[in-house]
Parts: structure tokens; sequence; C-alpha cells
């Protein structure tokens, strides 16, 4: 009876030998336990025994400890997993949402004179009295208002059907505008209106890059439809004089270009010193000039990086490979220590039968 429990406690305590086909048979053992001296003191029999039957418990709790510390990991790695996920759906959709919204950088180029703007001015009834080129910010001061002058300025008429309002036809005086900038070249000009039922009055202007476009047009009316079309358009008021001081911003896109034109105004009351019997006859002043020698261009620029985005997402695809890879052998090491703990409970099973 002793020789078959010591036997067993064998088999428990080399159940690794036991897989890899290596195990000693239970003959052997019995060999071994007959040629025991019988001097030997009983404690020390007990010992062994105490050995023998503990190994199997110190077994299961090392198994248990390596089933539970995998577990720990494979969760580790779960989590890296969906780290990583997460990181490579972000970094796809921050480069798509860079790719798709550029940002915009804005630099300044000092110039000493800028191309002369065309001034487009829609009068309707409105009489051009005088349009003269100043300097250094000094107009002199008015002579017999309200009568024409003689002026200076370079001016085209063009009339042309609108891009808009169902094609009205449309009559528009295209003043040559300033240029140098240096010395503060600006352009005055003066208006008369004698019919005055209407309750408020103004004239309305548009601003478009270069007045030779205007000139070297082989259609003069097309090109002042498309501008209309293109440009804003503004006005100034009768009984006042309306500085207006223009900027140049040039704007350029993905595929094309397009210069725009920002404006500051200043509105001055004008006070009329003529008779009354003069003064249904309404004046308007306006004077055209550059703000300063600074031409503002906008560009839009992509930061999205496509070898930084690729960068991070081989990044994230290795990490991805290493987790599954890990994943891959701790399930084959736990169906591999299942296998064996199943081998092992069906050998305990025979050998409780047998006896």
């Amino acid at each position: 009876m002793l020789r078959k429990e010591n036997s067993r406690s064998y088999q428990e305590f080399n159940d690794d030998d036991d897989d890899e086909g290596d195990a000693h048979s239970p003959d052997y053992f019995d060999d071994v336990t007959e040629h025991l001296d019988p001097k030997e003191p009983n404690n020390s029999v007990s010992q062994e025994d105490d050995i023998r039957a503990s190994s199997p418990s110190m077994r299961v709790s090392k198994a248990c400890l390596k089933n539970v510390f995998t577990v720990v990991l494979i969760f580790i790695y779960l989590l890296l997993t969906a780290v990583a996920v997460f990181l490579a759906y972000q970094t796809i959709s921050e480069f798509l949402d860079k790719l798709n919204h550029p940002v915009m950088s804005v630099t300044y180029k000092e110039v000493d004179s800028f191309s002369p703007p065309g001034i487009a001015l829609y009068p309707g009834k409105a009489r051009l009295l005088s349009c003269r080129h100043h300097y250094h910010d000094y107009i002199p001061p008015l002579v017999d208002p309200g009568k024409p002058q003689k002026g200076d300025c370079v001016i085209k008429e063009v009339t042309y059907f609108g891009p808009f309002a169902n094609e009205t036809e449309k009559r528009a005086l295209v003043v040559r505008g300033p240029s140098d900038v240096r010395n503060k070249e600006l352009i005055f000009m003066q208006f008369s209106h004698n019919e005055t039922e209407e309750d408020f009055s103004a004239i309305t202007y548009m601003l478009f890059a270069r007045f030779s476009d205007l000139t070297d047009s082989a259609n003069m009316s097309e090109f002042m439809s498309d501008c209309e079309r293109n440009y804003s358009m503004w006005t100034f008021s009768g009984g006042f004089r309306t500085w207006v001081k223009m900027s140049l911003v040039r704007t350029s896109g993905k595929s094309n270009e397009a210069v725009e034109f920002r404006q500051e105004s200043a509105v001055v009351k004008f006070n009329d010193k003529r008779p009354e019997s003069e003064r249904s006859n309404q004046l308007f002043f306006a004077v055209f000039e550059w703000r300063d020698p600074f031409l503002q261009e906008i560009r839009l620029i992509v930061t999205a990086n496509p070898w930084s985005s690729v960068a991070i997402l081989c990044g994230v695809f290795m990490a991805l490979f290493k987790a599954a890879n890990f994943a891959k052998l701790s399930i084959q090491w736990i169906i591999r220590m299942r296998k064996r703990h199943l081998r092992n409970k069906a050998k305990e099973l025979n050998q409780i039968t047998e006896n």
C-alpha cells in the first residue's frame, strides 16, 4: 500500500516530465523503496512524504499565478490595443480635417506704388463736375462749388448689362485711381444732383484691381459685368465729403488667386455757403487714397504632413501587430496548460480506478 501511494505522489510531482514521455514507471519507484535502509529514522520518511504531498499544491499555486499573470497581461495588451486603435483613428481624422481646412498665412509686402486701380462710379442722374489728382493729403479750398471745373483724371464711360437685377442696363464712369502711395496721391471728385425729390441720395461705386485690365480687355461691357459679379459695391452720400482709404488684399488659394479691396471711410459734413437759390442742387464729394504702402497677401496653407501621419500609423500598426502576436501566444499557452491539466486529471482518475 505504501508503494502505491509513493508512486502516485511521484507521478503528480513529475507531471511536466510525463508530458514529454520521460516519466519513470511505478515499478522503478517500488525498487527504490525496497532498497531503503530500515535503520533510517522514521522522521526522514515522513519528511519526504510531506514534501511529496505538498508538491502538487505548490505546483497548482504556481500555475494559478501564471494564469492570473497571463490574464492581466492580456488585459493590458487589449487596453494598449484599444489606445492604439483610437490613436490611429484620431490621426486619420486630424489629417483629413487639416487637409480640408487649410490655415491662412498673412504676410505684408511693402511697395512704393500700386497699380492704378479702377474706380467705377454709378452716378445715375448726377453729374461729374470735377476730378483732380492731389498729393500729400492736401486738397485746396473749393472754388465755385456746384459748377464744372477743369480736371486731370483719366475716365472711361462704359455701358453694360448688369449680371443681376434682371439684366438692367447700367452706365459706369470708370476713373483711373491713384498709384503713388509714398507721396500720398489722391483723387478728389465732385458731383452734383439737381433732383431732390428723393428722401435719400447716394452714389454707388466699385473698386477693381487694375484700370489697365479694363483698357486692355477686348469687350469692356463684359469686363464690367464680370467685375460687378465678383466685387463688392459701396456708396457715398450727398452733402458730405467721404474720404475713402483703400488697401489691397491678394488671396492665393489652392488653384486660383483673388484680389479684393478693403477700405476705411470717414465722412465730413460739407458747409454749404451757396445762396439759397443754388442749394437745391445737391453736391457730392469723394476722395480716394491708399491707406498705407503695404500689400496684404493671404495664402492658404495645408498643415497636414502626410509623412508624419504615415510614421504615426506605422508605429500604431506595429503596436497592434505585437499585441495580436502576444495575445495569440498567450491563448496558445493557456490552451496548452488547460490540456495538460485535463491530462493529469485523467491520469489521476485512472490511478484511482486501478486502486
